[in-house]
């Protein structure tokens, strides 16, 4: 198969279109989640600091819950994770029912949630190379990325339409459904046979030597610390964007949604953009295209903050979330290209956790400053410090740090156990 297209993949790969129709009920599903908790905490006490205390409580298992997630997905079936996780998500996202009216218990279910989620996130990314052939691999993971800008522009806009006029009740039914439904098509998916024995050592063990991978490859290493200097301000961003919909502009929850809509819009250009620079950039273009999207993503944000239309607001955040679109799906080009399989559970939990822990330190931040500093010059610092994160990345591409991995050969897949095609 030659220069596969996204039809073309989702119609003749079976499995690839089970795991895709998931993601976009499911994602949805994560969006009028999010609208309504976060609405919900706003309509209660007008504050930034809640829905960065709700943020943090998202972030705190996340990070938890990372190194068990990898350690189990790396040395267990991991297509029997991500339905466990499903299940278990489908049955707590009822739960926000009965927190409509307690900012406690929109804690501790935001919490439960959240530990359960890297299972099935990671595992996703761990399973994409295994389901494709290696012509596919770089249309599948373009068509994942951008249908998560898709489902991102659609279920924002969506669910800020229907918390406004149907309520915060069906919301959380919607997300407790898409679970479930996420859980019948990874049923259905068929993963290739491998080895999924449990750790010969001891579960810290294993994780540490899932670290000790990423420390000893330039490459993998630079991706995670790229994932670092996003989060930076894009911690912040997660607040940022409820305090503009709902306090700047004045809009409620309609408001919140549109500012999360254009973005998706954003990332929707982007990874159609970046689908076509995969297939044509070379390494060392790639490595300059990274640092050009995190100058826009920055650079883009400032002048968001900055914007008392609230049109031109939304053209340069879609056009901020563009650039950092362009550069996820490179990156995630990378890691899959060159992370063996005994490590991807692992590799894409530990990169998770540290996305999360960065997060949730931007997020403390943003909140705390909410309470002192109006959301735009809280905003336009988080841009500059995002947008800094190009100069390390230039840094590292100029001394000749962030070489490329050798490429395996298919007598090493075969040694790993990789299906061939």
């Amino acid at each position: 198969m030659s220069n596969p297209s996204f039809w073309g993949v989702l119609r003749r790969n079976a499995n690839y279109r089970y795991t895709w129709i998931g993601q976009v009920v499911s994602e949805i599903g994560d969006h009028f989640n999010n609208i309504a908790v976060f609405s919900l905490a706003l309509q209660h006490t007008k504050s930034g600091l809640v829905v960065s205390g709700i943020m943090l409580a998202r972030a705190i298992p996340a990070i938890l819950a990372g190194p068990v997630a990898g350690v189990a997905l790396d040395h267990y079936d991991r297509r029997r994770i991500m339905i466990a996780s499903d299940l278990i998500r489908a049955v707590l996202a009822l739960g926000f029912i009965l927190a409509m009216h307690s900012n406690a218990m929109l804690y501790v279910f935001s919490a439960l949630l959240m530990f359960a989620s890297p299972f099935f996130s990671s595992g996703r990314s761990a399973i994409l190379p295994a389901i494709t052939t290696p012509e596919e691999l770089h249309v599948a993971n373009s068509l994942t990325q951008t249908t998560g800008a898709a489902t991102l522009t659609l279920g924002t806009l969506f669910a800020g339409i229907a918390v406004d006029q149907l309520g915060f009740h069906w919301a959380f039914v919607f997300n407790s459904l898409s679970f479930a439904i996420s859980a019948f098509c990874i049923w259905r998916t068929r993963v290739p046979a491998r080895v999924v024995e449990g750790p010969k050592r001891a579960p810290q063990h294993a994780y540490r030597e899932g670290l000790r991978y990423i420390r000893s490859t330039p490459l993998i290493l630079g991706l995670a610390l790229l994932n670092v200097g996003w989060a930076t301000g894009g911690g912040a961003a997660q607040i940022l964007f409820s305090l503009f919909g709902e306090i700047v502009f004045d809009r409620g929850a309609a408001g919140i949604g549109i500012i999360w809509s254009f973005a998706g819009i954003g990332l929707l250009i982007g990874g159609a953009l970046a689908y076509w620079l995969g297939k044509r950039l070379s390494f060392p273009a790639y490595r300059w295209t990274i640092v050009i999207c995190y100058i826009v993503h920055g650079g883009g944000y400032v002048v968001f903050s900055q914007m008392y239309s609230f049109g031109w607001a939304l053209f340069f955040i879609a056009l901020s979330r563009a650039g950092i679109a362009v550069s996820s799906v490179l990156n995630q080009n990378q890691l899959m290209r060159h992370v063996p399989d005994e490590y991807r559970g692992r590799v894409f939990s530990t990169m998770e956790s540290m996305l999360w822990a960065t997060m949730m330190l931007s997020m403390m931040a943003a909140g705390i400053a909410s309470q002192h500093y109006s959301p735009r010059l809280i905003a336009a610092g988080a841009g500059v410090v995002t947008a800094m994160t190009a100069l390390f990345w230039a840094w590292g591409t100029i001394t000749g740090r962030l070489t490329e991995p050798a490429v395996r050969n298919e007598a090493e897949l075969e040694i790993h156990g990789e299906p061939l095609y």
